[in-house]
């Protein structure tokens, strides 16, 4: 597996994220990761829509909680053939009280706990902590990345406006 060492920084340490560096126009990699109800979902199980995957470390801190919830807003604006999903480490079961308890219901929350599958195939799997570094993906309905966002230091949010415009780019 592929090792960087790149300029993401976790509170202002330098952090080695496991997997290679997605770049816009690559080909988008295959993931197995869980649902809430513990169901595996993979890449073609959303193949022709527009996807827009944001990682973070964990839903129960405040920034990542703000984020999903951002982009769970943001999510009710989109067209019908886009898919917002949040990825992390938590377990299953943690990701779906935290759903239940905020009523974030246009993001589907996604487990990369076991095999850290999605972690390791875009690049955001953070070998010092085993957590999802901070990052967004827009894949389009061919597959294909379109947008990427490798959050400088994980403790800052996301460019919210500029994944959202990559959306709306990708929608034929």
């Amino acid at each position: 597996m592929t090792l960087q060492r790149t300029k993401v920084t976790m509170r202002g340490k330098p952090v080695s994220l496991i997997g290679p560096e997605i770049k816009p126009g690559d080909q988008a990699p295959d993931f197995d990761v869980l649902a809430t109800d513990q169901s595996n979902v993979t890449l073609s199980d959303s193949k022709g829509r527009v996807r827009l995957f944001a990682t973070v470390p964990s839903l129960d801190t405040e920034l990542c909680d703000t984020e999903t919830r951002r982009f769970n807003e943001e999510a009710a604006g989109l067209h019908d053939d886009v898919s917002v999903y949040t990825i992390s480490s938590d377990l299953p079961f943690a990701q779906k009280r935290w759903c239940g308890a905020t009523g974030v219901d246009r993001v589907q929350t996604l487990s990369d706990y076991r095999h850290m599958s999605f972690g390791k195939a875009y690049g955001t799997y953070m070998e010092e902590t085993r957590l999802q570094c901070r990052a967004v993906f827009v894949v389009d309905a061919d597959d294909r990345v379109t947008y990427v966002e490798y959050v400088p230091e994980v403790t800052q949010a996301p460019d919210y406006g500029a994944a959202i415009q990559a959306v709306k780019a990708a929608i034929k």
